[in-house]
């Protein structure tokens, strides 16, 4: 690789993870304004025109407030843990194809800013990894409070992974690939892969729903409850982290289920693959909200019985149906 085609990667990877983390900042503020006008109330509409600056407003509320140090904390993991949930969030969407690719005076720009082979074991490693942060940080925080919220989001999201791997064995058999960019030209050349595999979808929406701890399956931070979960001992930019991590991995699932089951970037006219990506993107960031403001939330062992009884066999189910289609049987 010449020191150019270096360049060109770096650059696109700054201007991703900033357009990412803008994204993050108003996905915030879509969801109380989708979920005030839902509750007939009017949501933020104080901080610049119609609230548009209110993610502003919050950062800097964030930057300014602030962040207790409790005395026993394990320092070290207490103070990484935060940081290294938003960071594997942030990697795990630089495999996601946004686009074809571009050539811009002569120089080669990928249409993911790492386009590896296996890009979609490495969204489901980095996911795995990921939470390690949420289970540190609770257990660093030498809480009992703490250490049972991050107990309560290592069950739920090991129950659900499981699930939702199986959920994609139907699209890696029809695309016979793991490579994020053939899912997306097989779908092209063929149909979208949500009607061959639309049990498989429905999967994959209610364990990423689960994954990303979003109502009804919001047990994990337990926000009506006296105390949150993993991250009560955190303030300030450290807790501001972890929120950013599971908004990240909320906008990381949406555009991975746009990939492998709505054709990612392909639209029906134009050379306008980032925007076709986007706007099925906001759809599906819609529908989890429109989901939070509209759905009761479970009881623990519902939740976890939905995820053991009900989506693992038809997950399985899906696999094996499946592999019969392709095999020709």
């Amino acid at each position: 690789m010449s020191w150019t085609q270096a360049l060109v990667h770096i650059i696109e990877a700054f201007v991703v993870i900033n357009l990412l983390l803008l994204a993050f900042a108003y996905v915030t503020l879509l969801e109380r304004k989708l979920l005030g006008r839902m509750q007939l109330r009017y949501g933020p509409n104080r901080a610049g025109p119609v609230g548009l600056l209110q993610p502003i407003a919050d950062l800097l509320k964030l930057v300014r407030k602030e962040a207790f140090f409790p005395r026993k904390v394990e320092a070290i993991p207490y103070i990484i843990a935060p940081a290294f949930s938003a960071f594997t969030a942030l990697l795990a969407f630089s495999v996601i194809p946004f686009g074809e690719g571009w050539t811009l005076w002569g120089q080669e720009i990928d249409g993911a800013v790492a386009e590896v082979p296996i890009g979609l074991i490495v969204i489901f490693a980095l996911g795995s990894i990921g939470v390690y942060g949420f289970i540190v940080g609770g257990w660093a925080s030498d809480s009992k409070y703490s250490l049972l919220g991050s107990m309560r989001t290592c069950a739920q999201l090991v129950s659900y992974e499981v699930s939702l791997s199986l959920s994609v064995l139907g699209v890696i058999m029809i695309a016979q690939s793991l490579d994020l960019q053939t899912i997306v030209h097989k779908q092209i050349d063929w149909i979208w892969f949500v009607l061959p595999q639309f049990i498989g979808f429905a999967i994959f929406f209610i364990a990423a729903t689960a994954e990303t701890a979003r109502a009804p399956f919001d047990l994990v931070e337990a926000d009506s409850e006296i105390v949150a979960g993993y991250h009560t001992e955190f303030s300030g930019m450290r807790w501001g982290l972890f929120q950013m991590a599971e908004y990240i991995n909320l906008i990381v699932l949406s555009g991975l289920a746009v990939t492998l089951f709505f054709g990612g970037y392909a639209g029906p006219w134009g050379p306008l693959g980032p925007l076709w990506f986007l706007c099925k993107l906001l759809i599906a960031l819609t529908i989890f909200i429109w989901i939070r403001a509209s759905v009761p939330r479970l009881r623990y062992d519902q939740l976890m019985r939905f995820g053991w009884k009900v989506l693992l066999p038809l997950a399985t189910l899906n696999a094996v149906v499946t592999a019969a289609v392709v095999a020709g049987v």
